[in-house]
């Protein structure tokens, strides 16, 4: 860069010629709108391949129905308020507090009070004032530490969550699901495996997205009584034996995933043992399938289940279990708050890191949504108190007269397996996370983004910096939609910071 006269000069990158200030910005401008349009792939800019959210979301008409239908004949009283309540109340849910927490912290209030007494009484400390001092941690532990309270899931409960949870959950794990279907359209599922299954949500939106592609549902709960609504719910709200949903099956335990490995051997015989059962009963042959603790499937889906377990070695387990049952994604939801967040975090943590003694599946774990990154997480590491979730706008069951649209803040994780380490890349950008709300302004849009790197940025997207394609998706992008990061050239950017 250099001045000649009153012109500011600029050495232009592409096309190696002196241009003024101003021509070398639109010199820029122009190339970068012919790579941003490679990234559309013919695409109008309202429906870039970055766009994962969806419109407010209503349940199935069936769903629907069949629901009024059960709460109808169950004619439970104060249900509006109880399903208002128990909503509360699993939000401000938190994760018990661990024994090893516990230790610690009682480690740390015991040394806090004996320096208390040691400054009161000089002469010693007998064993009467420790007995004390050991009352006193005792109470402060008592005062201080959450207490958590488990739920049963028995038939009145399960009415009341049906009326207040039913809606927003389907809209959680259809929203998560929906980027699947969005950002690989080659996938389709055969098989499926929910495990806290509750009241079907994970079946109903796999259905709505595949069809009649899923040709076995495994629905995993341990409160029969929430299965036997599930069943109620696909059978329309009555007993008539003709499931909306066929081949879904109930259990009220996880099928044990040993380690093992001779799963692909398996797996390659499967379809063959398959075409040999074709004339007996279904159940009975998908049963005797099922018995082989070897046996993944194509989706695997835990929707607001790991927040129920109550030790984080509990939910390690369970988490790595239901890796071992994966074969294609593994979907993970829970409520958008910290506690919710940390638990996934806890999850990619565990799949990433840990690995089996005797490998089952050769097949490398890697993050599909909603991280571009498998670094640290930014967001528990600079805003600890802020947790990384999205929203999704759904219309609830039709209690009252008035039905105004909500909003359920979920966070997510999705892993899928990967055959091959990455490739290396070819494209002059990466893809980031809109991590909160874009703010439209006049000839600006502001976007917080989680970006490839593993590091938080805050962005103002302008037709003139970015070019005129990258601002109009931005535009058009919303709040956990996916926005291409385009990579400046070395030279450009020396001369920007001079």
């Amino acid at each position: 860069m250099y001045l000649l006269g009153s012109r500011m000069y600029v050495k232009c990158t592409r096309c190696h010629v002196a241009l003024c200030l101003k021509d070398a910005q639109r010199c820029q401008s122009s190339a970068a709108h012919l790579e941003q349009h490679d990234f559309l792939k013919g695409a109008p800019h309202r429906k870039h391949p970055g766009v994962t959210n969806l419109k407010t979301v209503r349940l199935p008409e069936q769903l629907q129905v069949a629901a009024q239908s059960v709460l109808k004949r169950a004619d439970v009283k104060s249900l509006s308020e109880k399903a208002h309540k128990l909503s509360n109340f699993l939000w401000s849910r938190k994760r018990a507090t661990e024994t090893s927490q516990l230790r610690e912290k009682a480690v740390l209030l015991e040394k806090k009070f004996l320096e208390q007494e040691r400054d009161i009484h000089t002469d010693g400390i007998d064993r009467k004032l420790e007995a004390r001092i050991r009352k006193r941690v005792l109470s402060e532990l008592r005062r201080t530490t959450y207490h958590r309270t488990p739920l049963r899931y028995d038939e009145d409960l399960g009415l009341v969550y049906m009326a207040a949870r039913l809606a927003g959950g389907y809209a959680a794990v259809l929203r998560a699901l929906n980027e699947i279907k969005k950002r690989d359209p080659v996938f389709v599922p055969y098989s499926l495996l929910d495990f806290g299954s509750g009241l079907g949500t994970g079946t109903w939106a796999s259905h709505t997205l595949w069809g009649d592609s899923l040709k076995e549902y495994v629905c995993v709960d341990s409160s029969g009584d929430m299965n036997t609504l599930a069943e109620q719910l696909l059978r329309g709200g009555n007993d008539v034996d003709n499931p909306v949903i066929k081949q879904v099956y109930f259990r009220q335990f996880l099928p044990v995933s040993p380690k093992v490995s001779s799963a692909a051997l398996l797996n390659f015989y499967l379809p063959k043992l398959y075409t040999g059962f074709t004339k007996l009963n279904t159940t009975k042959v998908f049963f005797f399938f099922l018995s082989f603790p070897q046996v993944q499937f194509d989706l695997v889906i835990a929707a607001f289940s790991l927040s129920e377990l109550a030790t984080l070695d509990e939910r390690l387990n369970v988490i790595f279990t239901l890796w071992r049952k994966t074969n294609s994604y593994l979907v993970l939801v829970e409520n958008g708050t910290k506690d919710g967040h940390q638990i996934l975090m806890e999850a990619r943590d565990t799949i990433l890191k840990r690995e089996d003694d005797v490998k089952h599946d050769l097949r490398r774990p890697s993050i599909f949504a909603p991280c571009t990154h498998e670094l640290p997480c930014p967001k528990l590491i600079k805003q600890h108190v802020v947790p990384c979730n999205f929203s999704q706008f759904y219309y609830p069951l039709p209690l009252l007269k008035s039905q105004e649209r909500q909003q359920e803040k979920l966070s997510y994780l999705i892993i899928s397996r990967s055959d091959e380490e990455k490739p290396q890349k070819t494209e002059r950008w990466d893809m980031a996370r809109l991590i909160s709300q874009v703010r439209r302004r006049p000839r600006h849009v502001q976007c917080q983004l989680c970006c490839a790197n593993g590091e938080l940025k805050q962005l103002a997207v302008t037709a003139r910096c970015h070019g005129k394609d990258m601002y109009r998706c931005a535009r058009s992008s919303d709040w956990g939609d996916l926005l291409p990061v385009f990579h400046a050239e070395d030279d450009n950017t020396e001369n920007k910071t001079r």
